[in-house]
């Protein structure tokens, strides 16, 4: 049995494990890329105690890991057996040796650059910085509360409860569309706005099957009697929370209200699944601010980073600003 089976096998009993580390949604994402994992295994049982699922890539013989496409979160993920007796911490003996052991691995796949988002509330990042790698602050904006929909909606910003109410007087219904429409709207959506969709339309179409498969998402939409689309998302979700994936709106139906009405249905999306609400992270000020006058609340997760050679400073940044330009 490969690790990659292992780990799959492993997943099964991981109830809390993101939707972002299980393995079909990483064969989904990195289709034509593929990715491999790390497995901290129990010295005497041979039990997996914790996993390092990873994107490898490789670019003019310079080998990194990097996050997939539309994937939040990465990193280690430890076992639950490794709880301590009250369920309230982790072992932290056993997490160092474990966070170790995946530094020592990480060396021999002979690296350029590492780069991986840490699930929320992981203790790993402190550890590795200990061992020299670049730990960064990350936000994402969440609602956890959902049991009341009307408290929900009253902690809004007055603005974005006047546009709820303009929505609300549109002609217009919840609709479900197909992965594809969802990608055609969103491409021509952001043409309009001079700039350039992140993914391909066979990306979302194997990304949706996948998910589809596995009962966790949905496309909604808000959409006129005559069938004109004014806004859609891609939503997915796990065990404990429903994320925000792909938004998208058409430019010249922003002062409707219909992308307020939109993410209104997807947190009551959240709160009839009995899951808390999470807008997918940002670290754009203006989008950040946007998150923000739905009530949400920022909660802080982590980016580890480790240059293994300097040079590759140089073509990343090069990559990154290239791909930001797109953009």
């Amino acid at each position: 049995m490969t690790d990659k089976e292992r780990y799959s096998a492993w997943c099964k009993d991981q109830p809390d494990l993101p939707v972002f580390m299980q393995p079909w949604w990483l064969d989904a994402v990195t289709a034509g890329k593929g990715w491999d994992v790390l497995l901290y295994l129990h010295p005497r049982t041979e039990r997996i105690l914790a996993a390092m699922p990873y994107l490898t890539g490789k670019r003019w013989r310079m080998h990194y890991v990097l996050m997939p496409q539309q994937t939040q979160i990465g990193g280690i993920w430890a076992d639950h057996s490794l709880l301590n007796a009250d369920g309230s911490s982790w072992d932290r003996d056993t997490l160092q040796t474990i966070c170790d052991y995946m530094v020592e691995q990480l060396q021999k796949l002979h690296l350029c650059y590492y780069y991986q988002h840490y699930p929320l509330g992981s203790s790993f990042p402190a550890l590795l910085a200990n061992r020299g790698m670049t730990v960064r602050d990350r936000v994402t904006y969440r609602i956890e509360d959902l049991s009341d929909m009307d408290a929900v909606i009253r902690r809004f910003a007055k603005s974005k409860q006047r546009q709820l109410r303009k929505a609300e007087h549109l002609h217009c219904h919840v609709d479900a569309l197909t992965a594809e429409q969802l990608y055609y709207f969103h491409r021509d959506t952001l043409a309009q706005r001079h700039k350039v969709i992140s993914y391909t339309r066979e990306f979302l179409l194997v990304l949706d099957r996948k998910t589809r498969r596995n009962n966790c998402s949905h496309i909604l939409s808000i959409t006129d009697n005559e069938g004109t689309v004014y806004a859609a998302a891609y939503v997915v979700w796990d065990n404990r929370s429903l994320y925000y994936l792909i938004p998208a709106y058409a430019p010249d139906k922003k002062d409707s209200g219909a992308v307020v009405r939109l993410v209104t249905e997807c947190i009551r999306l959240a709160r009839d699944l009995g899951l808390t609400f999470d807008f997918e992270g940002s670290m754009i000020r203006s989008v950040a601010r946007f998150y923000k006058q739905f009530g949400a609340t920022p909660v802080h997760y982590c980016s580890v980073e480790k240059y293994y050679k300097w040079w590759f400073r140089l073509p990343y940044w090069a990559y990154r600003i290239v791909s930001f330009k797109r953009r």
